[in-house]
């Protein structure tokens, strides 16, 4: 986890710079409010791929969407305050 993270980090950065000790599960949150849960992703320049933990309700099970598409990114598996370092973040949670 020694990838260097600038202050202006965007989505893809983020992608691009996935620390190794955080898992690549979570749900991104798109510009329409669409929640869409993943388990891994690929990138590119322009866009990431998400992998589906489950297919949609018309059975996709991957999502090709540009990095200006989303709004945020939650992640759902119990992370520590030193889990973040790598991205720029400083600081504590109020657990340990």
């Amino acid at each position: 986890m020694s990838a260097q993270f600038p202050a202006d980090v965007s989505w893809k950065g983020l992608f691009e710079n996935w620390p190794e000790g955080l898992s690549r599960r979570g749900i991104v949150v798109s510009t329409l409010n669409e929640s869409m849960p993943f388990k891994g992703f690929m990138t590119r320049p322009d866009m990431v791929v998400l992998e589906r933990q489950n297919p949609d309700s018309l059975g996709a099970r991957f999502i090709l969407l540009r990095y200006d598409g989303i709004a945020s990114i939650k992640l759902t598996d119990p992370l520590k305050a030193a889990d973040f370092e790598p991205l720029g973040f400083t600081g504590r949670f109020s657990i340990a």
